[in-house]
């Protein structure tokens, strides 16, 4: 009684069920990637985030500063004492 119309699946029918099944697997790698990538960036933006700067920022901008060399060490040990009041 199941089959009223032939025995088995037309040509259209096997062409509706291929595409439907091609569509669900195409949407479901499409969210899986859409979900991993919104992960990756949500580490990203957690990794990019500067660490809160204390009291010392100036004397570590400074440093590294002279790490790189844009300033002498004569340059530096002026400069750190007027940032520490005449100090030193």
């Amino acid at each position: 009684m199941m089959f009223w119309y032939g025995n088995g699946m037309s040509g259209w029918g096997w062409f509706a069920m291929a595409a439907g099944m091609i569509l669900f697997w195409g949407l479901l790698i499409a969210v899986v990637v859409l979900i991993f990538r919104t992960l990756d960036r949500a580490t990203e933006r957690h990794a990019e985030r500067p660490a809160r700067q204390g009291p010392t920022a100036p004397e570590q901008i400074l440093g590294e500063r002279l790490a790189r060399g844009e300033i002498d060490e004569e340059e530096y040990r002026r400069r750190l004492a007027a940032l520490r009041g005449g100090e030193s």
